[in-house]
């Protein structure tokens, strides 16, 4: 596998398996964890970005003399002709991905870069047509494809070879992606030699094209047989000479052998009507292409335009004087002042970076007084930390990172606590950083601030001035994508990357302080770099939405240093009656799994699904159609129990016991092993930028997730205390959500309701049973459809909750549909909403993104919302849960904006009293106050969290307080 080198005196053409290609990109994207990439109109990019990224690389990595893209044109070939089964039972082209290749191929087009296609014939033959011509020709040439099958075209003279991508090519920073295949590459891969490879399919076959081979003849007995008798023909002719049972399969197999490798062979003589002239570069219409990367929001790609018009054969003119700029501190700028940034993505190579480590004290002064003289918010100076580990309290701070510029050397490392190398003292460094850290003189962005100030905070530096992070502004952008560093780099850098923390290969036992430190200055100086260029790009982005602007500038960092204080505050836990809470609950759970096997008739693993399936279902017959059928056997899962939860005692006891044995896992025994045994607390993680509607959610351990409203709940919070000598205080939204719709709706009964302080369960229990008297019950029936309603519940779900028949169910949802319309009629206009546009928004314009797959939902974006009817479409299951969650959303995220905005403006009261705040979750707030203030800070907290926002009725909390928070609650 070698590369031809660019010196070589005969001319490269560079041909590209167009399908191939695009294919990779799309799965590159919509299989990985962040999802298929879109631009804020819902439109699927990932074919464009995953396709113009590896274009851009190769092109400016060999610098071809000229350029093709083969395309198959979707019809019946020869092949197919002569064999109706030949690439049968393939996936179907999923749906998103046809708009994508089509905004692809206007693209190309644009770029006036040559496309080959062939009426009856596949890429593949286009392609082996275009390279022997062009061979024949005096060129050399290179065939970008993911498709082995061309390794056919590989010759042994070295001048036609296969450029292969890895599975990371896609979202790659460099060309290193790619394997150059030439003929000793294609026979250590294959183990054949090219010209070998169509009798090798032959007999093996490709279950990928359905090429059938010789059944019972695998890879491993095709490369032997073809190392034994070099070709197909000579297999045959030797056939009655090869014994046993592969003997019998190849003369059993004879004619499917001949007409395998009849499909797999290439056709070098279609007929195509581009030549190698035709294949020629001359540059493209700047203007336009550009047009069509902006509406796409590929915005990676705009700055480096210029750079692709000269590899791709045109000019450009030298920029005008005023584009560049010195600032009024000196420093170079990367626009004119008096015109609107053009996204300022640099041009730096990977890894091809100069930071300075400051290593002496005249350095470390010379950085100073350097860093003195950036203060323009518009243009912060990126940092980073690197420590031994994780948690701020138990870790080393190996050094700091800063980047001031887009020049390679812009960049400084100050190590502080390495096992090798010269290194200035920790204490000597944080003074002399301290004025420039703590100050808000002097802008800052971070990615992830919140880690990088709690570290800081646990070496005496009260981190101040962090006017952009990117992590939170990614996150309010797409906040359904990734917000790592090296992902957000990828979506848009370009060519610019972090490192991985795995590419350090830090030795098992070891930390990063065990690194030479010029290989930490290189891996941290990547981290200030990109997040200083990911900041000059996203600061624009941002600008472009009014309330995503507001929401970052106004709630998510100004709530971040917040998060900070509670995580390093934490919670103080009773360990001790933890250890006996799970001791309790190990003899309930003995119980329980006692009377399994009396129910059951037989011990069994109460924790295996296999064998409880055989005591449900062959056992005791239960029904399976409430079930599903898996591979080993029926599901047990907690859906499937819940439907059989009144078929059987069993059902039931099963049911708790996974309840008790999981929460006994999850908090019980697990809390006491997070308690610092420095602090006595737990330090729980506020994941500000995980979510996708926008609430926090937490993590080591997860406290969002303790039951709610519980026997168990209750004894779980009995747990959590205040500082000695203090209390607990909790205060949470009464009925937020239900609250929030009925603003949103404007439901006149609801409205009415909430603003004169009737019980709104009750009042909507009396419309259900139409009389003014109702019991508990009827009251309890309509708390479960006010709060059900907001998460589509239907009238199953209603009738398994409520305990009712499915009849009563049904009458129950139709009667609160036909009294309370207008609640229907909004959730429907969320759903249209989000089929329209691609997205819904919150009260304070917080944007949560949907995409769908059926064609017909897709045909429906961009149309007035209120004229959709999506009775009329026809969906799948996943479709219909995203239209469930986007008419969910804007409650749901809302909720969240509003707490948010209450823990703020609370903050600011707080600086005035000891109390503190200590946990969010959901709609409640946990404090620790002294009982001596909380007369006076009580109606400042009640006040604060209702007015926090201003909706058309009024928000109300409720407060308790206690000696621990079950008794708070």
């Amino acid at each position: 596998m070698a590369q031809t080198p660019a010196t070589d005196a005969k001319p490269l053409l560079i041909l590209i398996d167009g399908h191939s290609l695009a294919f990779r990109a799309y799965y590159a994207f919509s299989t990985s964890r962040r999802g298929a990439l879109r631009n804020s109109a819902g439109v699927p990019t990932s074919v464009c970005f995953g396709f113009l990224n590896s274009l851009f690389q190769i092109v400016e990595s060999y610098q071809p003399d000229r350029l093709a893209i083969a395309f198959d044109l979707g019809i019946p070939t020869f092949r197919h002709e002569a064999d109706p089964g030949y690439k049968a039972g393939r996936a179907e082209t999923p749906e998103d991905f046809i708009p994508d290749i089509e905004n692809l191929q206007t693209l190309l087009e644009a770029l006036k870069i040559t496309i080959a296609t062939s009426p009856g014939y596949e890429a593949d033959d286009v392609l082996g047509t275009l390279a022997t011509r062009a061979n024949s020709g005096g060129y050399r040439v290179k065939i970008l494809s993911g498709d082995r099958d061309l390794f056919q075209l590989v010759d042994e003279a070295g001048e036609i070879s296969i450029l292969y991508p890895s599975p990371g090519a896609m979202k790659a920073a460099d060309a290193k992606g790619y394997t150059d295949f030439d003929a000793l590459g294609v026979a250590d891969k294959l183990g054949v030699r090219p010209d070998q490879v169509v009798d090798y399919k032959a007999l093996c076959g490709d279950k990928s094209d359905n090429i059938p081979g010789v059944r019972g003849i695998g890879e491993k007995t095709a490369v032997k047989l073809l190392a034994e008798y070099d070709t197909l023909e000579n297999v045959y002719n030797n056939v009655e000479a090869i014994k046993g049972a592969i003997g019998k399969k190849l003369i059993e197999g004879k004619e499917d052998a001949k007409h395998s490798r009849f499909l797999a062979q290439i056709e070098l003589e279609a007929p195509i009507t581009v030549t190698v002239d035709d294949c020629v570069m001359e540059g493209f219409n700047r203007d336009r292409v550009r047009q069509i990367l902006e509406e796409l929001e590929l915005r990676t790609f705009l700055a480096r335009l210029d750079q692709l018009q000269v590899s791709l054969g045109g000019t450009v003119e030298a920029p005008p004087k005023e584009t560049t700029n010195v600032s009024a501190n000196g420093q170079f700028t990367l626009f004119a002042e008096e015109k609107a940034p053009e996204l300022p993505v640099p041009q730096l190579e990977t890894y091809d970076i100069q930071p300075r480590i400051i290593d002496t004290p005249e350095k470390l002064t010379e950085l100073v007084e350097l860093l003195q003289t950036f203060q323009d918010p518009q243009n912060p100076v990126a940092w980073d930390t690197e420590t031994t580990g994780l948690n701020p309290r138990d870790i080393e701070l190996v050094g700091l990172g800063c980047c001031w510029g887009t020049e390679p050397d812009a960049i400084a490392y100050i190590p502080t606590f390495h096992t090798e190398g010269d290194f200035l003292q920790k204490a000597e460094v944080l003074k002399a950083l301290q004025p420039i850290l703590e100050s808000a003189d002097y802008p800052k962005t971070l990615q992830n601030a919140k880690f990088d100030r709690v570290v800081l905070q646990h070496q005496g530096i009260k981190l101040a001035g962090v006017t952009f992070d990117t992590m939170l502004a990614s996150y309010l952008l797409r906040p359904e994508r990734s917000h790592k560093l090296e992902e957000l780099a990828t979506q848009y850098l370009g060519n610019v990357r972090s490192l991985s923390y795995k590419d350090l290969g830090i030795p098992k036992g070891k930390t990063i302080a065990d690194l030479e430190i010029e290989k930490v200055a290189v891996y941290c100086g990547l981290d200030c770099y990109v997040t200083y260029a990911l900041a000059q790009v996203l600061q624009v982005e941002v600008e472009q939405y009014t309330e995503i602007k507001g929401l970052l500038y106004d709630v998510e960092q100004p709530l971040e240093p917040i998060l900070a204080t509670m995580e390093d505050d934490g919670i103080l836990i009773d360990v001790e009656y933890l250890k006996t809470f799970s001791q309790q609950l190990g003899e309930d759970l003995d119980r329980i799994e006692t009377g399994a096997y009396e129910d059951a008739g037989e011990t069994f693993n109460l924790a295996s699904p296999k064998q409880l399936g055989v005591i449900l279902f062959d056992k005791l017959g239960l029904d399976t159609k409430k079930s599903r059928k898996t591979k080993s056997g029926f599901s047990t899962d907690q859906a499937t129990l819940e439907k059989l939860r009144d078929d059987h005692p069993l059902v039931s006891k099963i049911l708790e016991y996974r309840t008790l044995a999981k929460l006994k896992s999850t908090y019980v025994d697990a809390l006491p092993a997070l308690v610092h045994p420095a602090t006595g607390r737990v330090h729980t993680n506020f994941n500000q930028a995980v979510t996708t509607t926008g609430r926090l959610s937490s993590s080591d351990p997860n406290l969002q997730n303790i039951p709610i409203r519980t026997d168990f709940s209750r004894k779980i919070r009995q747990a959590f205390l205040p500082q000695p000598g203090w209390q607990l205080v909790s205060v949470d939204y009464s009925q937020i959500e239900l609250r929030i719709l009925t603003h949103f709706s404007q439901q006149p009964v609801l409205m009415e309701a909430y603003q004169t302080g009737e019980d709104v369960h009750s009042v909507t229990a009396k419309l259900i049973f139409d009389k003014e008297t109702i019991t508990s019950e009827e009251r309890r029936l309509g708390k479960i459809i006010n709060f059900g309603v907001i998460y589509g519940m239907g009238a199953q779900r209603f009738a398994r909750e409520a305990g009712v028949s499915s009849a009563e169910g049904k009458e129950f949802i139709q009667k609160y549909r036909d009294r309370y319309a207008e609640v229907f009629d909004y959730l429907d206009l969320s759903k249209q909403t989000a089929v329209a546009q691609g997205y819904v928004t919150t009260l304070l314009g917080r944007r949560r993104y949907f995409e769908f797959g059926s064609r017909d939902l897709k045909r429906l974006q961009g149309q007035d919302p209120q004229y959709i009817n999506l009775d009329a479409v026809k969906m799948s299951y996943i479709d219909s849960q995203s239209l469930r969650a986007a008419a969910n959303a804007p409650i749901q995220g809302s909720s969240a904006d509003i707490i948010k905005v209450a823990m703020v403006q609370l903050d600011e009261i707080l600086k005035g009293f000891q109390a503190r705040m200590l946990l969010q979750v959901h709609d409640e707030l946990v404090f620790e106050v002294p009982p001596e203030e909380w007369t006076e800070l009580k109606p400042l907290i009640v006040k604060t969290m209702q007015e926090a926002v201003s909706l058309s009725i009024p928000l109300v909390v409720d407060v308790n307080v206690g000696q621990n928070w079950m008794e708070a609650k």
